[in-house]
């Protein structure tokens, strides 16, 4: 719990006086002033991180939090729950649609096992399990109170390990059968938001399987009862490691400093309980894609966020980290790149502002 308060505490805004001057320099380059959207947003945002718009050499990781849960009792998955470790071992062969994205980008994968139910003798997953997977939602909390301290401690302990390490821009990614139920319940909890609306098909669920789903997780909070106030409460009694795990990573990257990538709805919702742990956290997290599941919009709309793409993805692993990375990458390139006004022979004065919001 130390941990945990500790990072809560030196969690700190974003520069936004540096932020200022990005848009400034970005407002002067040689085209209709906010033309290039929400590219030119991503490099002001990355100036109130990094305190300038200069291009990094980024050292990049996509950070795999995997934990088993004990929901698909129910039958809430069309996937066996030893999927998990079966996909957990591909990842470390570099065979999975993550993998394969990560390694185009030049990004690097940490795969940590919180809570799985299986033993790994494999030297590239990282043993940090706290259990063999969660108790069924469906009928008891998914775990105690202080296991989920510990999987979000473990989620900030590892990102502390990376940037000790050099790395300075993270992706969250996620693996566990089950998982989008877990998030569908921690969501409807937190937003309000009726079941019908939070629960998706997952990994591909007929409309039979998807009514039970909804019967599930609606059980699963009636059963529990969680605080919505109370996060480490909602997250113990109807979330899963994973969603813990990287709840803490997203902390972990707001105390370091580094911008951090979210994933789909999975590290979507974990993103929600890291902001509303602490909400400065808003600052250095960058969404990726709009998952294909109908949960994600929502918790964007209640950050205040906006995914960059929408590729109709529902994979998981982290997959939508890469593109992300490109992007970041690619706007800070642009910007620095391009010539001001000045140099370009073209009158500012001839252009009108496009853009009808801008956060400087």
């Amino acid at each position: 719990m130390q941990l945990l308060n500790e990072t809560l505490k030196n969690i700190m805004p974003s520069n936004k006086i540096q932020m200022k001057k990005a848009w400034k320099v970005i407002d002067n380059l040689s085209k209709p002033i906010g033309s290039m959207g929400l590219l030119e947003e991503i490099a002001a945002k990355v100036a109130g991180i990094q305190g300038n718009l200069a291009i990094k050499e980024y050292k990049k990781n996509i950070i795999i939090m995997c934990g088993d849960n004990g929901v698909v009792e129910e039958g809430i998955s069309t996937c066996p729950q030893n999927i998990t470790s079966v996909v957990m071992n591909n990842f470390t062969k570099g065979t999975t649609g993550v993998c394969v994205l990560a390694k185009k980008e030049k990004a690097d994968l940490t795969i940590v096992d919180v809570g799985v139910n299986a033993d790994f003798n494999n030297p590239q997953i990282i043993n940090k399990k706290i259990a063999y997977g969660t108790k069924n939602i469906a009928k008891e909390p998914a775990m105690t109170r202080e296991q989920t301290i510990r999987a979000i401690e473990i989620g900030i302990e590892t990102v502390d390990e990376l940037c000790n390490e050099g790395y300075n821009l993270f992706g969250t990614g996620e693996m566990g059968v089950g998982n989008t139920t877990t998030s569908a319940a921690v969501l409807s909890v937190l937003l309000g938001i009726d079941v019908d609306m939070a629960v998706g098909k997952g990994s591909g669920l007929t409309e039979e399987q998807l009514k039970n789903k909804k019967i599930v997780v609606k059980r699963s909070i009636e059963v529990n009862v969680p605080d919505k106030n109370d996060i480490v409460d909602v997250i113990s009694k109807i979330g899963g490691f994973d969603i813990a795990g990287i709840c803490g990573c997203f902390l972990g990257a707001a105390r370091n400093r580094v911008p951090i990538v979210i994933d789909g709805l999975i590290s979507s919702v974990a993103a929600l309980c890291a902001y509303r742990l602490n909400s400065n956290v808003k600052d250095y997290i960058f969404p990726s894609h709009l998952s294909a599941e109908p949960g994600m919009i929502f918790i964007m709309n209640e950050i205040g966020l906006e995914p960059m793409f929408n590729l109709k993805m529902r994979l998981g692993e982290g997959s939508g980290c890469p593109l992300a990375f490109n992007l970041i990458e690619t706007a800070l390139y642009a910007i620095n790149n391009m010539v001001c006004f000045e140099e370009s022979g073209l009158d500012k004065n001839n252009y009108v502002d496009i853009r009808t919001d801008k956060n400087s």
